[in-house]
């Protein structure tokens, strides 16, 4: 089943939320996709660029864009963003692909050649 991460931002109003009454996130979201037909794979909290990782399981982009489309416009982030993930062969056969089926000229290339 494909993969995507979702990497978000939480708004600060939310962070004083969690801060007053801590919740498990990780509970409320793997039901949240669960009821979707999807699969929480793990969900990370970091300091940095970002507030936390999740990763998923769907069964395809529409219902991975659905969610992203729900849960980003919930008022809760300041970023979200969905990012679709390949395995180890898929990268392998898309490397193999560009290798020996795209034939791609740069912008200007064919003018001076």
């Amino acid at each position: 089943m494909p993969q995507y991460m979702f990497t978000f931002s939480y708004t600060p109003e939310v962070w004083a939320g969690l801060i007053r009454s801590p919740e498990n996130r990780e509970e409320k979201v793997g039901q949240i996709l669960s009821d979707a037909g999807c699969t929480l794979k793990g969900l990370w909290y970091a300091f940095g660029d970002v507030d936390g990782f999740a990763v998923m399981e769907a069964p395809d982009n529409k219902t991975a864009a659905g969610l992203a489309l729900a849960i980003g416009s919930s008022g809760a982030f300041t970023k979200f963003q969905t990012t679709p993930l390949m395995t180890m062969d898929e990268a392998l056969e898309a490397l193999e692909f560009a290798g020996e089926g795209v034939h791609y000229t740069k912008p200007a290339e064919a003018v001076h050649a």
